[in-house]
């Protein structure tokens, strides 16, 4: 079986935790990312050289160190030429593929044994393109709803789709024995493109052509759209998992472990009089008499509201709209390592560079800024102008504005250096490349 771990989507709902070009699969919520648990899940089914991960260019880099993170980084990584739902970039993940396919979304949270459900489907997959319903807890006015029909061995075919419903309609279909759609599918990859040839023939053309033209002519649509809610070969198999979108603030402290007083905490926390709150920080946080309240921290913002106002974070996305903080934090991984922006004023900046082994930047040089770099742990290999040094830790290096450097980590642990930039334009465009 191959596996298409879809991992492109983009996202605030979360913040400040969750950012546009960070979202909640790559949250370390707990003990390992969503994205890491989906991986997981994926090598119960099959091998890495079978999995692939479909995400775009942002994120490419995040997607390289948590895979390294799990020792799988022999997975295959394909990235989006744009990002357009859902729809295209299964398509993409299955253009040389053949046999049955497992679609993972990696943004879910899922406990319990899911992959037995992946097994029964796969018996099926030759005729039907199959989901998973999820038995309602409560209604839900964020999720899609599956009612199922006839049964077909250990299947239902699916009688008809529903989009996100009011509390009402919620209400009636948990009722009516409605399924939550999970967004996850198992097929056989030439029967879906059969289906796709016949409802989104255009798409399916420019795609015969290139990726790049297939992604141009594809609108922004979901599979459901495109496909699940228009064939007649949709089947679903209920499954009985724990299972949430993590969609809010609420969902992540319904599945969090709570103390004696109900909080749901993850970091260093004293309670003094205080119950039913969610604590999600990076720093110790100290509550005295609060109830019922959010307290969620990031290195460069801080939310606190009451649980019951979770849903309007949005709102204050919409405020900050154009706000480089809500599309990217303060921690920017490259394909090399990452930077963590410590600090920042007018004319200067302050970060910590984590260099992998045996990786180095590119040969460069700034026009408006200077550099000081101090090595904290490592041992660094640094080219500035025409001369070399090595730097070990307690050591610094000078680069003026204007001059190409490089910095290399020749070593077998990480390299980590504090890097004190200082000009009258601080941006990380300034840069000019010399290979």
């Amino acid at each position: 079986m191959n596996v298409i771990v879809l991992s492109g989507g983009k996202g605030t709902r979360l913040f400040p935790l969750s950012r546009e070009v960070y979202p909640k699969q790559y949250l370390k919520l707990f003990d390992c990312s969503l994205f890491q648990m989906c991986v997981k899940r994926a090598l119960e089914l099959t091998d890495e050289e079978n999995i692939t991960i479909v995400t775009n260019r942002d994120q490419l880099y995040i997607v390289r160190e948590q895979l390294e993170e799990l020792n799988s980084s022999n997975c295959n990584i394909l990235v989006e030429p744009q990002s357009k739902n859902t729809f295209p970039a299964i398509l993409y993940g299955i253009r040389n593929l053949h046999g049955t396919v497992c679609i993972l979304p990696s943004d879910h949270f899922i406990e319990g044994k899911i992959a037995q459900y992946f097994r029964i489907a796969e018996k099926y997959a030759k005729d039907y393109l199959i989901t998973f319903g999820i038995r309602p807890t409560k209604p839900h006015t964020g999720y899609g709803y599956i009612k199922p029909g006839e049964r077909i061995g250990e299947i239902f075919k699916v009688q008809e789709f529903v989009e996100k419903p009011d509390y009402k309609t919620a209400k009636n279909y948990v009722t009516s024995g409605y399924f939550w759609n999970s967004g996850m599918f198992v097929f056989d990859a030439d029967l879906f493109r059969e289906e796709c040839w016949e409802f989104m023939p255009n798409v399916m053309q420019s795609f015969e052509e290139s990726v790049e033209k297939g992604y141009e002519s594809c609108p922004d649509i979901s599979v459901d759209q495109a496909i699940m809610e228009r064939t007649k070969r949709a089947a679903v198999i209920p499954v009985e998992i724990n299972w949430s979108d993590l969609g809010s603030f609420d969902s992540i402290y319904a599945i969090l472990s709570k103390d004696e007083n109900g909080n749901a905490i993850k970091g260093e926390y004293i309670g003094i009089e205080s119950s039913g709150n969610l604590v999600l920080t990076d720093r110790l946080t100290a509550l005295i008499g609060i109830e019922n309240t959010m307290v969620i921290s990031s290195d460069d913002a801080l939310l606190v509201c009451k649980r019951e106002y979770g849903e309007k974070v949005k709102e204050i996305v919409k405020r900050l709209k154009g706000d480089k903080r809500i599309i990217h934090p303060s921690t920017i991984f490259r394909s090399w390592g990452y930077f963590t922006l410590l600090t920042q004023g007018d004319s200067y900046w302050v970060k910590k560079v984590v260099i992998k082994p045996k990786r180095s930047l590119s040969l460069h040089s700034h026009y408006h800024r200077s550099e000081h770099w101090i090595v904290v742990k490592g041992t660094a290999k640094v080219l500035i102008g025409d001369k070399e040094y090595i730097l070990r830790s307690g050591e610094s290096a000078y680069v003026p504005a204007g001059i190409a450097h490089k910095l290399e980590n020749p070593g077998i642990i990480p390299l980590e250096i504090v890097e004190v930039a200082i000009g009258e334009y601080l941006n990380e465009e300034d840069i000019h490349l010399f290979e």
